[in-house]
């Protein structure tokens, strides 16, 4: 799918919190400006066949969708490689790397090569392009040239948009709300649900709120 075509329908999925689909100027100010108002718009007209992965990053976070939707439809990657998430939240050099270290050439058992993988990329990649992904000068390689790194090497693009996380230490009030089964189901439910339904359950959480106070200073 045009990467075009791909965000209007992002963009009609994972609507702004108060129902409306997002403005570029909205997400313009929700991302600080990493991606402008006017970047919204040529995006959205098809003049940017090619975005930046930091772009495409910064856009899922803000509008609450898995960054892997980016490539909801593109054609099947290899999925022979199994990573576990790197222990910080990596960049894409050291994805990249990562990459690298795992897996290895099946005729050598050694290490590919930046040349060795440019070749298997038949084009879309130069062995600079390579070095340079590797050492971070290129830190926002365009979406072709991951999208092709990660073909070369067997995995889903989406592997280099995801963040691990560090786990957050649970409080007491987090404490108690697993240990409620009623409020640990609907959380658990309410995880699987796309952003616009889960902001209306929230909403309606807070219409309780709000009639509860109204009740009590009656």
């Amino acid at each position: 799918m045009h990467i075009a075509r791909k965000f209007e329908r992002l963009l009609e999925m994972y609507r702004h919190p108060d129902g409306r689909a997002w403005s570029g100027q909205e997400i313009d100010e929700a991302t600080d400006g990493i991606v402008t108002r006017s970047y919204v718009t040529n995006l959205r007209k098809g003049r940017i066949e090619n975005p930046g992965f930091e772009k495409l990053r910064a856009i899922a976070k803000v509008m609450g969708f898995p960054p892997e939707l980016w490539f909801e439809q593109t054609p099947a990657f290899g999925t022979g490689t199994d990573l576990e998430p790197l222990p910080e939240d990596g960049s894409i050099a050291d994805k990249a790397n990562r990459l690298f270290e795992v897996v290895r050439n099946e005729r050598s058992g050694e290490p590919y090569t930046n040349a060795e993988i440019a070749r298997m990329s038949l084009g879309d990649l130069s062995e600079e392009h390579v070095e340079q992904i590797r050492s971070g000068k290129l830190a926002n390689p365009s979406m072709s040239q991951v999208v092709a790194l990660a073909d070369v090497f067997g995995v889903h693009p989406s592997y280099f948009l995801a963040a691990a996380r560090k786990p957050h230490l649970l409080d007491e009030e987090a404490m108690r709300i697993l240990q409620d089964e009623t409020v640990s189901a609907i959380a658990h439910k309410s995880l699987h649900l796309p952003g616009r339904e889960r902001q209306m359950i929230l909403n309606i959480i807070q219409q309780f709120e709000a009639t509860q106070g109204a009740e009590g200073e009656g």
